[in-house]
């Protein structure tokens, strides 16, 4: 069974990603929507039996995407589970395709595409646009020192690679990801010193390579993510302090107090793209 944890707060299109994920998968699954500090009218709850809405009371205001996360895990019965956006589409069978490539120390992602919400189908385009199956981490923002680790899609890698149907990635967005729950549990994701919702790509994709597991972007199969920008905002309330203190967490935790570590990944997987060849002086001066 795969067990499938989609947080969610004001999110429009819950319900059609809810829909779709029970559509387009082949095999055994449950789906805990995360209502996290708000409700959803009667007309937009999906009835299905493999479908439990968990709830977090309103309360501080704050994000608690690792909390409910947290809670899926130790409810759910799946072998494997499976953290979704609220705003994705599916391609058909994703459960089964994961769960045969998988091995038991990965973290899966999907390629991913991109969603037009409004037709419900991957966003056409005049230019040729290459779908999102690698990112990189950005060097700019290192030099902040407390602005935390962001990826950025690597475009050239996904050109490059393109035959290589399971491939290394050094991180993530953080719409989507596939594990095992014994996974989760020993390594022990969605770590509260975090706060809120940052970082969380950044904590599964290091936590993972420096235990002796491996990140991969699947190409066998895919999902859809929304691009809000203006046009739907962010749905979410993001505290400013909260993705501070969870910047500056993950910044001292990896760049710092696992500085050999964060060193041999980037070698791992360099040359990264704008990353200047004296990084480390540049990054620990």
């Amino acid at each position: 069974m795969l067990s499938i944890v989609i947080p969610s707060r004001n999110e429009i299109f819950l319900k059609k990603t809810i829909e779709d994920v029970l559509l387009k998968a082949t095999g055994e699954i449950e789906i805990f929507p995360i209502l996290d500090g708000y409700e959803i009218p009667e007309e937009e709850i999906v009835h299905d039996s493999r479908v439990h809405y968990l709830r977090i009371p309103k309360g501080d205001g704050k994000c608690h995407k690792r909390q409910g996360i947290n809670m899926m895990v130790e409810q759910c019965h799946g072998e494997y589970v499976m953290s979704l956006d609220a705003h994705c589409m599916m391609a058909k069978g994703f459960d089964e395709q994961l769960a045969k490539d998988h091995k038991p120390n990965w973290v899966q992602i999907p390629r991913r595409q991109r969603l037009d919400a409004e037709k419900w189908c991957i966003e056409e385009s005049e230019e040729k646009r290459l779908p999102i199956d690698y990112e990189y981490i950005m060097f700019k923002q290192l030099l902040n020192k407390d602005d935390g680790i962001h990826g950025f899609r690597w475009d050239l890698r996904t050109a490059e690679r393109a035959n290589i149907m399971i491939d290394d990635t050094i991180t993530f967005q953080g719409s989507c990801w596939f594990m095992t729950k014994d996974w989760f549990k020993a390594r022990g994701f969605m770590d509260t010193k975090y706060q809120g919702w940052g970082q969380e790509a950044e904590e599964i994709s290091f936590e993972t390579w420096k235990n002796g597991g491996e990140v991969k972007t699947n190409k066998n199969t895919w999902y859809a993510h929304l691009h809000k920008g203006k046009k739907y905002g962010t749905m979410w309330h993001m505290s400013k302090d909260e993705n501070k203190k969870s910047y500056q967490y993950s910044y001292d935790y990896w760049i710092n107090k696992n500085k050999d570590f964060f060193i041999t990944l980037i070698e791992k997987f360099s040359p990264l793209p704008h990353w200047p060849s004296d990084w480390k002086e540049r990054i620990w001066k």
